[in-house]
């Protein structure tokens, strides 16, 4: 078993999948692997981990709870904001994916829950958040 340390660049290929097979996201329709460097944050925790005690060429299967991937969905990380917060021509549809920042500038991303007269309902949770994720792993290259 490799021990990969930490600030090394990594390349891996992956496939993410729930619990009942359906696939959520692979490296390889993108025909490239994901490059990250291990132990900074890049990616999840269980996947930085996994990848960080492989060896180049080493394929294998893990099964991240919530708490290793995307945490626990949080029923607290919805918000009610007006409209009016969003530009004159912005089209409100339930389900739409929002960009926008906090009041400290920091990058925000929610999704569309419910539209009302005046507000709309966004969900700031991750939308893996909650969910068990498995990966099929195969490290390419280690920098």
């Amino acid at each position: 078993m490799g021990n990969i340390e930490k600030g090394k660049t990594v390349q891996v290929h992956y496939r993410g999948t729930f619990d009942d097979g359906v696939e959520f996201d692979t490296s390889r329709t993108r025909e490239e692997p994901l490059s990250f460097c291990t132990g900074a944050g890049q990616v999840i925790s269980g996947f930085d981990t996994a990848v960080s005690e492989m060896e180049v060429g080493e394929t294998k299967t893990i099964r991240l709870e919530p708490e290793d991937a995307y945490g626990e969905y949080n029923s607290d990380a919805k918000q009610e904001v007006p409209k009016a917060s969003f530009p004159a021509d912005f089209e409100f549809k339930a389900g739409a994916t929002v960009y926008g920042q906090n009041q400290l500038g920091q990058q925000m991303v929610a999704k569309i829950e419910n539209v009302g007269e005046e507000n709309v309902e966004l969900n700031f949770n991750h939308p893996l958040a909650g969910k068990a994720l498995t990966f099929e792993l195969e490290l390419i290259n280690v920098e």
